[in-house]
Order: C-alpha cells, then sequence, then structure tokens
C-alpha cells in the first residue's frame, strides 16, 4: 500500500469513526485490526520487505494504528456514555409523584384485645407472665386439683403426645409454675411479697363449632398473699371490665358454681340486653369468665401454707371478650385468614391500646 494511500485510508476510516454507531463501529475496528484487517494486512506484509524499506514502512503503520486505536476508542467511550444516559434516563423513578395506593396492613382483634387486657391490668399492677404451649399431667391437671379420675377433665379434653404430655387445657399451668417458684424463692414465706399476674396466652382443647375452637386464648388472672378475700376479687374483676368495655356503670355479678381447683368458685355475669345484644343495657345476664378463691389444695400442692396465705384466680376467653366488645358473630372467623375480614375488625399498626379514664 503506498505513501498516499495509507494517508487516505487514515482519513477516510477517522471520518467513518466519528458518526459511527455501536454496532458500525464494531465492524471498523474488525475490518481495520482485525485478523483479516486492512492495517493488520499490511503490517504481514512487511516481512516480504528488505530491512531499510521495512523498517520506514513498519514505522508509518505504527503510526497510522496508533492514530485509529485511539480514535476507536474514543468513540467507543462516547457511544457507552450516551447508552448510559439514555438507561438512566429510562429507569429514573419520579421520586416527587403520589405513591401508588397500596392497603396497609392491620393488628388482628385477637392482637388488640391482648394488648388492651395487658394494659389494664399492668396500670392495676399485675405483672405479665408466659409459659409453654406443652405442658405435663402435673402442671395442667394434678396440681390443679383435678385427679386423673375427675370428670372436669372430660370437660377439658385436649390434644395428647407422647410421654403423657398435653397441649395446654387453660393457661392455669402459669400459675402453679408461678407458685413453685414463689415457694423456692421464699422458703420461710414470712417476707414474702404477694403474686399477682396475668396469664395470656393459647390454650388448646378438642372442639370445634361457631363458639368453640380447638385452639384459643385465655387470660387468666392470679393474686395471692395474706388477708386476700372475695371483695378484693370481685373489686379487681368490676373494674377491669367496666375499663374494658368503658363502660363506667356496666353491672357485673358473681354467681356461685364449681371449679375443682377454687373454693368458693363462682361464675362472672354482666349486665346485657339479649334481644338487642347491647353490653350493659337491659335486664340481663351474660357468663363471660370464671373465677374463685384459690383452692387450699391447690396452695398446698405449690408448697404455700393455705393457713397463712390465700388468694383468688379469674380466667377470661380472649375471643369471647372480643367478640362480645366488637359485635362478631362466629368465632371461626378469626382464624380463616379473609383480608376483608381483617380490614373490617383489625386496628391500625400505629394505634396503641390505650387505657380508658377511671383504671
Amino acid at each position: 500500500m503506498p505513501e498516499n494511500d495509507l494517508s487516505l485510508l487514515q482519513t477516510q476510516a477517522e471520518s467513518r469513526i466519528a458518526v459511527a454507531d455501536s454496532d458500525a463501529l464494531e465492524e471498523l475496528r474488525v475490518a481495520l485490526l482485525g485478523k483479516s484487517g486492512t492495517l493488520t494486512a499490511a503490517l504481514k506484509a512487511l516481512g516480504a520487505m528488505d530491512p531499510e524499506a521495512r523498517k520506514a514502512r513498519g514505522a508509518e503503520l505504527n503510526i497510522v494504528k496508533t492514530a485509529l486505536t485511539q480514535a476507536l476508542a474514543a468513540r467507543r467511550a462516547v457511544l457507552d456514555a450516551a447508552a448510559l444516559e439514555a438507561r438512566l434516563a429510562a429507569e429514573r423513578i419520579d421520586v416527587t409523584a403520589p405513591v401508588r395506593p397500596e392497603l396497609t396492613g392491620a393488628i388482628h382483634p385477637i392482637s388488640r384485645t391482648t394488648e388492651e387486657i395487658a394494659a389494664i391490668f399492668s396500670a392495676m399492677g399485675f405483672a405479665i407472665k408466659d409459659g409453654p404451649d406443652i405442658e405435663n399431667d402435673w402442671n395442667n391437671f394434678s396440681a390443679l386439683n383435678i385427679a386423673a379420675h375427675h370428670p372436669a377433665r372430660a370437660m377439658m379434653d385436649t390434644f395428647y403426645l407422647q410421654g403423657g404430655e398435653v397441649l395446654r387445657t387453660h393457661t392455669s399451668p402459669v400459675q402453679i409454675r408461678t407458685m413453685l417458684d414463689w415457694a423456692k424463692s421464699h422458703s420461710t414465706q414470712a417476707d414474702a411479697q404477694p403474686i399477682r399476674i396475668i396469664v395470656p396466652g393459647r390454650t388448646f382443647r378438642a372442639d370445634h363449632d361457631a363458639t368453640h375452637s380447638p385452639m384459643f386464648h385465655q387470660t387468666e388472672g392470679l393474686v395471692i398473699g395474706r388477708g386476700i378475700t372475695l371483695g378484693h376479687l370481685k373489686g379487681c374483676l368490676i373494674d377491669f371490665l367496666r375499663a374494658f368495655f368503658d363502660i363506667p356503670s356496666l353491672p357485673v355479678r358473681l354467681r356461685a358454681s364449681y371449679f375443682p381447683f377454687t373454693e368458693p368458685s363462682m361464675e362472672v355475669d354482666i349486665g346485657w340486653n339479649r334481644k338487642t345484644g347491647e353490653i350493659g343495657g337491659g335486664t340481663d345476664w351474660l357468663e363471660i369468665g370464671g373465677s374463685g378463691m384459690v383452692h387450699p389444695n391447690v396452695l398446698a400442692n405449690c408448697g404455700i401454707d393455705p393457713r397463712e396465705f390465700q388468694g383468688f384466680a379469674f380466667g377470661v376467653g380472649i375471643e369471647r371478650l372480643t367478640m362480645l366488645k366488637h359485635g362478631i358473630a362466629d368465632l371461626r372467623l378469626f382464624y380463616e385468614s379473609d383480608v376483608r375480614w381483617l380490614r373490617h375488625y383489625g386496628f391500625a399498626a400505629l394505634s396503641p391500646a390505650m387505657l380508658h379514664e377511671g383504671i
């Protein structure tokens, strides 16, 4: 290739490089510098020339090759920058645009009721205790004065596991655990501080219909100390129920009943209107839970002297309280995972459980 042809090649190639797009630029690079490219062929032809001519020709070819290589690299940089700008523009997010309407989550009514119960009893000086869902027979039945032959066990038919353990039928085993720990830590029981706890949690029974579920939630309360009377129990329950339902004059009565772990035992009733379902209205009574003075046998089973210490206990179903307060007719709806139901009965995630006036 004569020198003037080499100069013309460089000029034409640089002109084409300056306006080439990405694909055309790659084609030019291959045509000029590829294995069969024009400049590559000229460099291979140097071997057939005499030394003096090869030296001079090689220098000329290297100058052109360097110039074209730099031109190709510069054009590639320009094209890459333009492609990046185009991509950034296409993928840009307008942060000033309004957000898409998204459905927010809600607190389940069971969780909300548990929070309200905890808030009310915490203000009354109760500690909150928890325990395992799987219990042994002693904590779940025997220590609570429910012998193996006792008919009360039939009312608490539950799920039995290998090794004699059961899914707890109530949260009362936590009361047993608490009293046992209390008796161990206060061996003389002379300077013992009173027990004042509530125990919210899951419980299990082999039952399922519109008002019963194999898994449900309870809250139990326990107070142990010196000089505890039925008056303390009634006052505690009245304060709690009136605060929970936000009805300062809510009628509350204790009605004689039977539970193996309390003596005397009482059902807890609140006033309501059977026809309208209004809580606190009318002249009818609605049972909502059980209560009573802790049976001396239960205290003795936990190492507490029943001649020196007395106490009361009570239990209410969290689902039952929720259904009454919010007008929910079917217990099974709580566990069907229907988001439409939750949107209707759920509570805002940032809405805290507030204590009602008077607590």
